[in-house]
Formats: C-alpha cells, sequence, structure tokens
C-alpha cells in the first residue's frame, strides 16, 4: 500500500516528505483545511509515508452510508455539540498505545474560521508527545510533516513557531483559509 500509494501522488505532481519523528506517539496538525480534497491527498501521503494514523471527525460523518468506511480508514466520531473532556480521553489513549498518530485538523472545519482550535496543543501537552507539523500545500503541491515541536506548556510561544510554518502554506480553496491564531489572541483583541 505504501508504494502504491507513494506512486499515485508523484504521478499527480505531487511530491512528499517527513524527517524521521522523534517519537513513536504524536499529535499530527493538518493544515491548512479548505477543501474536501484535503482528505484523499492527506490520506494518500498519510499512506506514503507509513503512518497509521487514527483522526477526529464531527460524527455527523459517520452516518449510513460510509460511516463504517471512515470508521476504518482510522476516524474517531466526536460529539463537538457538548464538552466532554476530548483531551483528556485523547491523553489516556496516548499512555495506553505503544504507537500511535492522532491527526487534528486545529481549523475544525473547511470553512473560514476566526482562529485555531488550541485542543491538539493540549493534547500533545497532557500526554507528553511532540506535534507534528503536517501539512497539505495545494499552490506547491508538496504535502507531508514539515517538523516537530514538542510543546513547552507556554502556548503563546509555541504557538509562534506554529504559525511561522504555516505562514506559506497554501490550501485548495485560500479565500477560506482563516488567520493562523488561537482564540486566546482573538479575545486579547476584543
Amino acid at each position: 500500500m505504501q508504494k502504491l500509494a507513494g506512486l499515485v501522488l508523484r504521478s499527480l505532481g505531487w511530491r512528499y516528505h517527513m524527517p524521521p519523528p522523534p517519537s513513536r506517539k504524536y499529535v499530527l496538525i493538518g493544515a491548512p483545511h479548505t477543501s474536501n480534497w484535503d482528505f484523499p491527498v492527506g490520506l494518500l501521503a498519510l499512506w506514503a509515508l507509513g503512518i497509521r494514523a487514527r483522526w477526529l471527525g464531527k460524527k455527523e460523518l459517520f452516518r449510513p452510508p460510509l460511516g463504517w468506511l471512515l470508521k476504518l480508514l482510522g476516524g474517531i466520531p466526536v460529539d463537538r455539540s457538548r464538552r466532554n473532556n476530548l483531551v483528556d480521553s485523547v491523553a489516556e489513549v496516548f499512555q495506553r498505545e505503544e504507537e500511535m498518530a492522532i491527526l487534528i485538523t486545529p481549523e475544525g472545519t473547511r470553512g473560514k474560521a476566526p482562529y485555531w482550535r488550541s485542543g491538539f496543543y493540549y493534547m500533545a501537552l497532557k500526554a507528553g508527545v511532540p506535534i507534528a507539523l503536517g501539512y497539505v500545500d495545494f499552490r506547491k503541491k508538496e504535502v507531508g510533516i514539515g517538523g516537530y515541536l514538542w510543546p513547552t506548556g507556554n502556548l503563546k510561544q509555541d504557538f509562534e513557531v506554529i504559525r511561522a510554518f504555516y505562514q506559506d502554506k497554501v490550501g485548495l480553496k485560500p479565500e477560506r483559509q482563516g488567520p493562523i491564531r488561537i482564540r486566546e489572541e482573538v479575545e486579547e483583541v476584543a
């Protein structure tokens, strides 16, 4: 599967890469997220890179007729309508597993979001795992992981590193890309 996925990506003109991860467990950011096409390109890249990632998606995606397939592809349904301590739940899963990558799209939507959700950061911090800076850049036709960040507990400082990395990444629909900032920054301005 790995070689086939790489062949398909290359035949479509995509380049992919990933530096070796510093840990067998990590939270993988997927950004920018502006189109349904992010999923197949990202999935091919995961397969080509040999990453067996789990990913979080709104529970509505997992309804019939395709819900079973999305779960088979690593999907974990999440009920976003209520608070359910998702950060703690994911951190507990990391403690039980010997090897795990969980993919999070911090924008939380394909539409233009006013800020990135910071749950990915707190999941990694609580689990004691690095954050992999995963991306799909449609302008350059590049996909992969650009580096890793061990969260320090200083969200604002660490987010500057994250922002600098994603600043030049372009989604399929750039008009849907929101600013690369966290809610705390939005609230400070208000």
